[in-house]
């Protein structure tokens, strides 16, 4: 993108708001012009009052420069206030936008994505935008309005010394223009390498159990310092970049005032001009001395900010593969039918991981997948929910493809349980109620008991309000998966997704949760992967997939009288848990 571009963007999240841009940037212009007063106000009281003895002028300047400061003070802050106060308020809505892309893009853009430098540019990324976006740059322009004006008087008083002390000038706007393009890719590294250090330990902290587990303290730290290493290297080049233009832009600006008192200590001596002229001279010099120092910080402030703001930019323009078109239909008084028509699904292009599946699950029922690890059973039921889109093919409900409904009104109407179930850092009851935050109590126990997590939670001191850690950590594989179940029940879909749901219980817990779903899957179609007996047998119709194909298809006891893959599962993974059940009776 464009550096125009990008500075285009993040000036339009300034535009909502007129009223606190139009205080700030008045009273910057207000403050400008009262500091372009003052060397006019000491030549006045230089020539007036000292080379005329004349006391009454000097007292009389020094008020009005004391009434002038007070004035510029009151202005300073107003540009001072509004200038933060865009910043962080265009940094709230940038931030904002930012997260709701993230929420809107599809599985696709996560499966690729890191945490960590999604994190980073949410945080540090944003922060270093905020901090140009609202008072750096309302600094660039009151610095190069300072700047002109500076000129414009200098000129003004006297042209020749305006021209003998603007000599360094050229040269120090082309240093600055070349600082500011070296800086800008530098600084996109120096951010990129934050993003990379942040995923590095997002990871580790993520994954500190198995860390611990296989004593890899030393390697992570290791792994950790080497990506520290690195952007400490890339700063440490940006701060030598700015430290040996720093000096050069100061002695420029010394120059200045050299070339004035060589040439202007002359004329002043000899009458072509005034003491309070030259001094008046000296002081436009020295006030350029503030601005060309800080139009290098600015240059670098802004030059940073482009690096961030295109980094943030790079999410949000990420396209949405799976976008709802503009006339979808809402998915009204669903039934629950699914249909797969000749579907052919990739998560990378060519390398498919389904192949020509077709099937109908008519609703109410209870469709089981099943196959080896790989064999397609979870891309399945991904396309259900229009997580991901087919490659060629379509998958209706009730008769409509997936992609002309709205995808809330889709979504809305399938509940899910993933295969490594998700809880936030809440209460048990908040977990629970999290696709209807509106539930009852009573609503959320029925959930519960079904699920068979009412027990459970009911032995923790707080019951239902006990809080769980980060991800759940705090309940063992099973509760996490109960509560989850629960969740997903709470919901009342009239499409249910157990992905492997029951791979966390013991038998004896998985046949009672069964016998629980059993009465609220009425009504739902429901898929379930799964590779317990239990689920098999109460299948209204089994899928057997092999390397992305549906191999088999029935009920249990018509694929356990086929010759096939069914049978040969049944036979090495199966048979064991039905001769249990048989005992167990």
């Amino acid at each position: 993108m464009a550096r125009l571009e990008i500075y285009q963007r993040l000036v339009r999240y300034l535009r909502p708001y007129w009223p606190q841009i139009g205080a700030a940037y008045a009273a910057m212009v207000f403050a400008t012009l009262l500091n372009l007063l003052i060397p006019q106000l000491l030549r006045q009281a230089i020539d007036q009052g000292l080379e005329q003895q004349d006391a009454t002028a000097l007292f009389a300047a020094a008020g009005v420069i004391l009434a002038v400061a007070l004035v510029r003070g009151v202005a300073g802050f107003v540009q001072r206030y509004f200038g933060e106060w865009l910043s962080y308020r265009a940094a709230y809505d940038l931030r904002n936008d930012l997260y709701a892309s993230l929420q809107h893009l599809p599985f696709a853009f996560h499966d690729q994505a890191h945490t960590g430098d999604l994190m980073s540019r949410a945080t540090g990324d944003i922060t270093e935008t905020e901090r140009f976006v609202g008072i750096g740059l309302m600094e660039l322009l009151s610095t190069v309005l300072l700047m002109v004006g500076v000129i414009a008087a200098m000129f003004l008083m006297d042209p020749r010394l305006a021209l003998l002390a603007l000599i360094p000038l050229p040269v120090l706007l082309v240093a600055t223009v070349r600082f500011g393009m070296t800086v800008r890719p530098q600084s996109r590294h120096v951010q990129d390498q934050l993003g990379v250090l942040s995923t590095t330990m997002q990871e580790s902290l993520t994954g500190i159990r198995v860390v611990k587990a296989f004593a890899r303290e030393p390697y992570e730290f290791e792994k950790f310092d080497r990506d520290n290493s690195i952007w400490f290297r890339l700063r440490e080049g940006l701060i030598r970049l700015w430290g040996n233009n720093w000096p050069f832009f100061t002695f420029l600006i010394a120059l200045s005032n050299f070339l004035l008192l060589f040439f202007g200590g002359p004329m002043a001596l000899d009458g072509t001009i005034t003491v309070g002229v030259l001094f008046a001279m000296i002081s436009y010099v020295l006030m350029l001395n503030g601005p060309a120092q800080r139009l290098g910080f600015l240059v670098n402030m802004a030059a940073t900010a482009d690096a961030s703001a295109s980094r943030v930019f790079e999410i949000m323009d990420t396209p949405n593969t799976v976008a709802e078109k503009p006339n979808a239909q809402l998915l009204a008084q669903p039934r629950g039918q699914v249909s797969f028509e000749d579907v052919s699904f990739g998560y990378r292009d060519g390398l498919n991981v389904l192949q020509d599946i077709s099937f109908t699950a008519q609703p109410g029922q209870v469709v089981a997948l099943m196959g080896p690890t790989g064999s397609g059973k979870s891309s399945i039921i991904n396309l259900v929910p229009r997580f991901y889109d087919p490659i060629q093919g379509r998958v209706l409900v009730d008769g409509v493809d997936v992609r002309d409904l709205t995808l809330n009104s889709l979504r809305g109407q399938i509940g899910i349980v993933l295969q490594e179930p998700f809880l936030f850092s809440a209460s048990i009851a908040e977990n629970i109620a999290y696709g209807r935050p509106d539930a009852s109590l009573d609503d959320i126990v029925r959930a519960a008991q079904a699920a068979n997590a009412h027990e459970f939670i009911e032995g923790f001191p707080n019951g239902y309000e006990t809080r769980v850690g980060e991800r759940g950590v705090t309940l063992s594989g099973g509760q996490k998966q109960r509560v989850a179940i629960a969740r997903a029940l709470l919901y009342d879909p009239r499409i249910l997704i157990l992905d492997d749901s029951t791979s966390s219980v013991d038998t004896e817990t998985e046949h009672i949760i069964q016998q629980a779903l059993q009465t609220l899957m009425q009504g739902r179609t429901t898929f379930v992967i799964a590779q317990r007996l239990l689920t098999l047998k109460h299948a209204d119709q089994i899928l057997v997939l092999e390397q992305g194909r549906v191999v088999q298809r029935g009920r249990h006891d018509e694929l356990l009288a086929q010759a096939g893959l069914y049978r040969q599962i049944y036979d090495l993974q199966l048979r064991d848990q039905e001769q249990f059940l048989a005992g167990d009776r």
